[in-house]
Formats: C-alpha cells, sequence, structure tokens
C-alpha cells in the first residue's frame, strides 16, 4: 500500500475528499512514498493514517480533542491521538490523562493506552499532523497535514452542531483558534505533559464537563472505561 492510495469513506468523503485531490496532498503524499522508498520508518502504518476517521465516522463526531504529531517510538503510533494500541506502555501524556480522568469522573482506566473505544463512541482523536518519522519528532511538520486538519476542523465546525473540541496547550489553542463558541464547546487547558501538566491541566474537569455539555444537548455522554470493549 500507498500513501497515495489512502482515501476517506462516507461523510468524511463528501466533505474532505476533495482535498486528496489538491497539489499540497498529492505533494504530501509524494514525499512520504519516497520517504518510504529510502527505506525510512513511518509512523503509523500506512493503513492507520486516516484511523482517526474511519474509527469515528463525521455523523458520530461528538468530542475532537486534538494532538500535535503520533507518538515516534515503535510500536505506539497506531493514528489516534494520544492513543497506543493494547501492550504498549502507557506513554507520559496519557498517564496523565488518565489520572485526571480518575479525579475527575471517579473511574480507573487500567493499563492499556488504547482508546479505540472513545472513538468508537464519537470522540475524535485528531493529530495536527498524522505521520512521523522514527525517533524524529516533528519531522513530518509543514509538509501538508496542517492544511489538510485545518480543513477537518473547519468542517466540524461550520456542518456540525453543539460539538465539544477539547483544546490542550498552545498548539491546539491555535488549531481552534476559528471554531465558533456559540455553536460548539470549547475547552482549553495546559497541555497533559509532564512538563505542563501540574500548571493547569490537572483539575481541569474537561472530562466532566464535555459530558454534561452532551447530557443538555440530547447527547449520550461518554464512558471513558472499557466496560464494553
Amino acid at each position: 500500500m500507498k500513501y497515495q492510495d489512502l482515501s476517506l469513506k462516507d461523510t468524511w468523503n463528501k466533505f474532505l475528499g476533495e482535498e486528496f485531490t489538491k497539489t499540497y496532498m498529492k505533494e504530501l503524499f509524494s514525499f512520504l512514498d519516497d520517504e518510504v522508498r529510502k527505506g525510512k520508518e513511518i509512523y503509523p502504518p500506512i493503513k492507520d493514517t486516516l484511523k482517526a476517521f474511519e474509527e469515528t465516522p463525521f455523523e458520530n463526531v461528538k468530542i475532537v480533542i486534538i494532538g500535535q504529531d503520533p507518538y515516534h517510538g515503535e510500536g505506539q503510533a497506531h493514528g489516534l491521538s494520544f492513543s497506543v494500541p493494547d501492550g504498549i506502555k502507557l506513554p507520559p501524556s496519557l498517564r496523565n490523562i488518565y489520572k485526571e480522568i480518575n479525579e475527575d469522573l471517579g473511574c480507573s482506566l487500567g493499563d492499556s493506552g488504547n482508546l479505540t473505544h472513545w472513538a468508537k463512541q464519537g470522540v475524535l482523536l485528531l493529530n495536527t499532523v498524522l505521520t512521523v518519522e522514527k525517533s524524529k519528532a516533528a519531522s513530518h511538520q509543514k509538509k501538508g497535514w496542517e492544511v489538510f486538519t485545518d480543513r477537518v476542523v473547519k468542517v466540524l465546525n461550520e456542518s456540525s452542531e453543539g460539538l465539544v473540541f477539547i483544546l490542550w496547550g498552545g498548539h491546539a489553542r491555535k488549531k481552534g483558534k476559528n471554531i465558533d463558541r456559540e455553536k460548539h464547546l470549547v475547552l482549553e487547558g495546559h497541555h497533559p505533559s509532564p512538563l505542563s501538566a501540574y500548571r493547569g491541566f490537572f483539575g481541569c474537569q474537561h472530562f466532566s464537563k464535555a459530558n454534561q455539555y452532551l447530557k443538555e444537548s440530547g447527547k449520550e455522554p461518554i464512558t471513558y472505561e472499557r466496560n464494553n470493549s
């Protein structure tokens, strides 16, 4: 499989399929396919590059959590921001997210960092940049992914009602600066990284606030535990 073979499905494709025909995306996919031909290891696996959209169809989106780049350690990235596959040690930021959920909602999430069950309930786990070279953080920034994910946020903002956008850290806040706060709930705070979590991420109560907003909007709240996964 090549990056140029990637495509979106259903309503995501209706809103964003045209992006895949544009010059910036063709150049991005050409760059990525060239990197693979050179023997460079790219994360996540090609088949998981658009996993966030596959696990959370457009119509199902309730919450959008915006991350930056995929994890660049071996076996960590699988296409969902902050998430790692079963059997992979919890990264520090995700460990802090779990701590905050435990304090906020009183639920214990265990040792697995696989957040697919969140995605299936309507949490779009969107990274700003969707690929990275092994062991090289931010290596694929400014290659075109930001243009695409800006478009994702724009489409969600304009074509949906009553979403919750969770923006942790300056990078995510910048990404969400044009969201209509009359139509959607925007929750901003410090990043859950160990470098900033104690400056205001802990105690933000974003998870309970998001669920309360969903309930008030007549939507099912998110169950963060893996009870039915």
